[in-house]
């Protein structure tokens, strides 16, 4: 796995200026955003400085395409297709696209018109504490391939109320 999901999990309140600044470049602006970053050294930095807002960790191409597929949206509000990423791009479908995401051959903006953030509700069950590590049973910084099972939480469909 060459790539990151980097989830924005805490609000504006008191954040240094650099941090502010470096979510603003990775595209972070609010809880719940949801990027996929290359895994670089520039990206393992910005990680590193955003660490305490931020929680990141590998995905694999199905979890990169149900969250296309689920949670993409293109420029107009519209939601993510097969039919739009084939006639916007050299790929013939999300899944396509999302295994090359995880390759590292492409990036989200390779489809024209696919907005670069994916803009997720919060988790059911609540995150696990935004103030703690993921180490010491917190949200925050990395937590691996655990990452799936936050994004999982995610995109749950609610429960009907009877």
């Amino acid at each position: 796995m060459t790539v990151y999901a980097v989830i924005r999990i805490r609000g504006h309140a008191k954040i240094r200026r650099t941090t502010v600044d470096t979510m603003k470049i990775m595209r972070l602006t609010r809880p719940n955003h949801c990027v996929v970053v290359r895994k670089d050294e520039t990206s393992k930095g910005m990680l590193q400085n955003a660490k305490d807002y931020i929680t990141w960790g590998e995905v694999s191409h199905e979890t990169i395409a149900r969250l296309l597929h689920q949670r993409g949206e293109v420029v107009g509000g519209a939601r993510l297709t097969d039919a739009y990423v084939k006639e916007n791009s050299k790929y013939p479908s999300i899944l396509s696209l999302a295994k090359a995401i995880e390759s590292g051959e492409a990036d989200l903006g390779d489809v024209k018109g696919l907005k670069q953030v994916v803009r997720l509700p919060p988790p059911r069950q609540g995150y696990e504490g935004i103030k703690r590590a993921w180490n010491d049973g917190g949200a925050q910084g990395y937590r691996g391939t655990d990452i799936e099972k936050l994004i999982d939480r995610m995109l749950a469909k609610p429960k009907e109320a009877k």
